[in-house]
């Protein structure tokens, strides 16, 4: 119980340092931060994914999966594969508390999906990016960004 209070609290204390982003700003603080061609991954196809995992939210957090896990931030980073929230057992390949993910400075995010981006799966990883991003025209996402 107390684990739980201590994970909503810091849910809470990070959501009131998150922020929603525009579209334009999130792709030039992507590109800024080396995202344009990422492991072969179009600056497009980040700012899709990020759309559709969170609607540019840096405070999401999902519902729970089947498995237990949450999802968390801009990206919608995995609790049992990525970061830690304290509510299960996490391989916290990240390194990183899930709260972390849920702040307005998405530096850690950014560094944290190209750790999830070289795994095997890849792009895959993210649901929405295989349902609405993956082998479509994704171009309209940075498209009047002035990049």
């Amino acid at each position: 119980m107390k684990v739980l209070v201590l994970t909503l609290l810091s849910v809470l204390i990070a959501a009131n340092e998150a922020k929603e982003f525009e579209r334009c700003k999130l792709a030039k603080d992507l590109k800024e931060h080396g995202m344009d061609g990422y492991h072969g991954i179009s600056l497009d196809n980040w700012v899709c994914m990020a759309k559709h995992e969170s609607d540019y939210n840096t405070a999401a957090v999902g519902p729970p999966n089947s498995d237990g896990s949450r999802n968390y931030g801009i990206f919608q980073i995995n609790s049992h594969y990525w970061c830690s929230n304290g509510q299960g057992p996490s391989a916290n390949g990240c390194g990183k508390p899930c709260s972390a993910f849920t702040t307005d400075d998405i530096t850690d995010d950014i560094e944290c999906v190209k750790k999830v981006v070289r795994d095997p799966q890849g792009m895959d990883a993210w649901v929405a990016w295989r349902n609405h991003c993956k082998g479509k025209d994704v171009s309209q996402y940075t498209r009047g960004c002035n990049l």
